[in-house]
């Protein structure tokens, strides 16, 4: 019997990775074919939510599968997963259940532990599906939300400094020389195939991987061997991903990774584990089709896999470091009670019609927090969510007098990637804020980044210059010299929020200057998408004029700028003629490399092989070399080299494979790449 239900459409609960890992390999090799097109097929099948608190979700006309999740809401063991079906449990209905929901974080969920010095960095990363923060109306048998997180560059430690900027844009240094640890250039090439590069080439891809947690393990002591055995599986399911690319990278090799970490964990390796979980939820939102308004962020994905690969890479090589082992991630209680500054809200708009709203704080050392909510309700709840009260504890407020106002938490509970969570024993009280300027200055501190801290903004005064499209030309403003021009794009383009219609009302007032603070496209150094705006103390007349109940700064997500906002008496002038170097802020030849490098992850390794068959390939390494990136030419003909190079005997017939390598150049590369465009970066919005 059909136990009553209470709602339909909920979310399907998380699931452990060794969990759904074990149903797809208990199918046989027919029903494998078949898996991807059942769990496509899911994605528009409603799931209902049973008062007894388990879920069910109809597979077919006698299929009816239930997933009844434990006191923590999630899937931990086979035997909490049912199917009416006769071929029950190895069936085809259970898999594609299983393959279709979200993967178990691996913080102890509603449990914060002790507070360590440091936990694993790779928390933050894989977990970009953070819950709904100290939204305490969240219905506790959901277990662990999949929301996405903002959207966010990744920041690369250790990268040199680029060099300076001119009036015509920013200047282009030479190869960057990241340090931290070392990335693999790959192996001696065979016979006949390119030469992986070597000296100063290699020299330069040292490695720009997220600094890892200290371990309990002892500094100096290699990997066990089942440690480097356990990495070793986790590189070659890693690799098979690579290979095939995100668009053929389907539920049988996602469960390979899952069983992989799996394998790692109980290995104790907590930090590749934490990876390899990182880079399924991104292969899985890439291939959510429900998730196509949403813009595409192949960067994510070829963030999480250059994690995964470099960190496996190095263990297999029994490297000693304790940070590649990691720590199990855990919510931690910092000392002493937190005095928190709102800096803005930000609007989310998530797959599966999930919505909400995300607040910006910093404390006085300039770390940044995060406080979140987010759920079901696509567009409208993330408008609604901007002024929507939020509970914690005993204290009553809402985003909008948050984000221009500021708290003071004691006992306060806060996630490895700086989300403060509700827990037993948190009490809050509003604070007054502070000057919006002062937020801003302190955005400009990539270096703040560690564990139990969210990724920071970047601030910056520039002069609106003109429109273009539903971008913005401006002009950095650097002091007398003149800054360089870059582009204000819209950080969350969709139609029913109001980036878009704020951006091209400032477009419209050349001229005007403004504070911005957002983050910089991870794709495009030049490229800034902001979250908020306020005037420039001391412009007078040229900068923007708002509300006294604003506090100086306006969410471009939310607070709609109108007339009453710009200069009073004094309108914009008429769009002055733009010089070409103005016209169009000067883009790194890097963009070539990061293309190839996406288009490795997204495509596979057909899809990379095409520039080294067409007759461009010779123009973009010249480009490069012209550039002052001479590493990154030789990086870039080598990956479209081995991944168009297919080895054979003497008769013609495929040879064995040369996944190894061809996944140790494509590392090599995206690891020179992060680092030399952190570098970029770092000179151009940072000086």
């Amino acid at each position: 019997m059909t136990p009553p239900r209470r709602d339909t459409g909920a979310p399907l609960p998380p699931v452990a990775a060794e969990v759904s890992a074990a149903a797809v390999e208990s199918l046989t090799t027919r029903l494998r074919r078949r898996l991807d097109p059942a769990v496509e097929s899911l994605a528009a099948t409603p799931v209902d939510l049973a008062e007894d608190g388990t879920y069910g979700i109809r597979c077919g006309a006698d299929a009816w599968v239930t997933l009844a999740p434990g006191p923590s809401g999630t899937i931990t063991s086979p035997d909490q997963v049912r199917c009416t079906c006769l071929l029950s449990p190895r069936c085809l209905h259970r898999a594609a259940v299983l393959a279709a929901s979200p993967v178990a974080d691996t913080i102890p969920s509603r449990e914060p532990g002790p507070s360590p010095d440091r936990v694993s960095s790779a928390g933050s990363d894989a977990d970009r599906v953070p819950s709904a923060g100290l939204d305490t109306d969240r219905d506790p048998s959901a277990g662990l939300d999949t929301d996405p997180s903002p959207e966010g560059a990744p920041s690369a430690e250790g990268a040199s400094p680029a060099g300076p900027v001119s009036s015509a844009g920013p200047a282009l240094p030479t190869d960057a020389a990241p340090s931290a640890a070392t990335a693999p250039a790959g192996g001696p090439a065979p016979s006949g195939g390119p030469a992986v590069p070597t000296g100063r080439a290699a020299r330069a891809v040292r490695a720009v991987s997220s600094a890892g947690p200290v371990s309990p393990a002892v500094p100096g002591r290699c990997p066990s061997a089942a440690q480097v055995r356990a990495a070793g599986g986790l590189w070659a399911a890693a690799s098979a991903v690579l290979a095939a690319g995100a668009v053929a990278a389907g539920a049988v090799p996602q469960a390979e990774l899952l069983r992989a970490a799996h394998t790692a964990r109980l290995a104790g390796l907590h930090r590749a584990e934490g990876a390899a979980l990182g880079v399924v939820r991104h292969l899985r939102e890439t291939r959510d089709p429900q998730g196509a308004h949403r813009a595409h962020r192949a960067d994510e994905l070829v963030a999480a896999l250059r994690e995964l690969l470099l960190v496996t890479h190095r263990l297999k090589a029994a490297d000693p470091d304790p940070g590649l082992i990691g720590g199990v991630p855990r919510n931690h209680r910092p000392d002493g009670p937190l005095r928190l500054y709102g800096v803005c809200r930000e609007p989310v708009v998530g797959p599966g019609g999930t919505g909400g709203v995300v607040t910006h704080l910093v404390d006085d050392t300039g770390r940044w927090y995060l406080l979140r909510d987010v759920g079901p309700g696509g567009a409208a709840r993330a408008r609604r969510a901007g002024a929507a009260h939020v509970a914690l504890r005993s204290f009553l407020s809402d985003h909008e007098r948050l984000s221009r106002g500021g708290l003071v938490v004691t006992g306060a509970v806060v996630a490895p990637d700086g989300r403060l969570l509700a827990e037993r024993g948190v009490r809050a009280t509003f604070a007054a804020g502070r000057p919006w300027a002062g937020a801003v200055s302190a955005a400009a501190a990539p270096d703040r980044l560690g564990s139990g801290h969210a990724p920071p903004l970047t601030g910056c005064e520039v002069r609106i210059l003109a429109a273009d499209g539903e971008e913005v030309l401006v002009r950095v403003l650097t002091g007398d010299a003149p800054g360089p021009t870059v582009r204000l794009a819209p950080a969350h383009p969709h139609p029913a929020l109001a980036h878009t219609a704020n951006l091209r009302r400032l477009g419209a007032c050349p001229g005007l200057e403004v504070r911005v603070l957002g983050r910089v496209d991870p794709g495009r150094a030049t490229t800034l998408r902001p979250l908020a705006v306020g005037p420039v103390p001391g412009a007078g007349a040229t900068t923007l004029r708002l509300p006294e109940e604003w506090r100086d700064r306006a969410d471009l997500g939310y607070d709609l700028l109108a007339d009453a906002h710009f200069p009073a008496g004094a309108p914009c002038p008429p769009p002055s003629r733009l010089t070409a170097a103005e016209a169009r802020p000067v883009d790194s030849p890097l963009r070539r490399v990061r293309d190839l490098v996406e288009l490795a992850v997204t495509g596979g390794r057909r899809a990379a092989a095409e520039p080294a068959r067409d007759g461009d390939r010779a123009g973009h390494v010249a480009a490069l070399r012209r550039g002052g990136f001479a590493t990154g030419a030789d990086l870039f003909a080598a990956l479209g080299a081995v991944a168009a190079r297919r080895p054979r005997d003497a008769f013609g017939r495929p040879a064995g494979d040369d996944r190894d390598q061809y996944a140790a150049q494509w590392l090599a590369t995206a690891v020179y790449l992060t680092g030399t465009e952190a570098a970029l970066a770092r000179g151009l919005w940072h000086g």
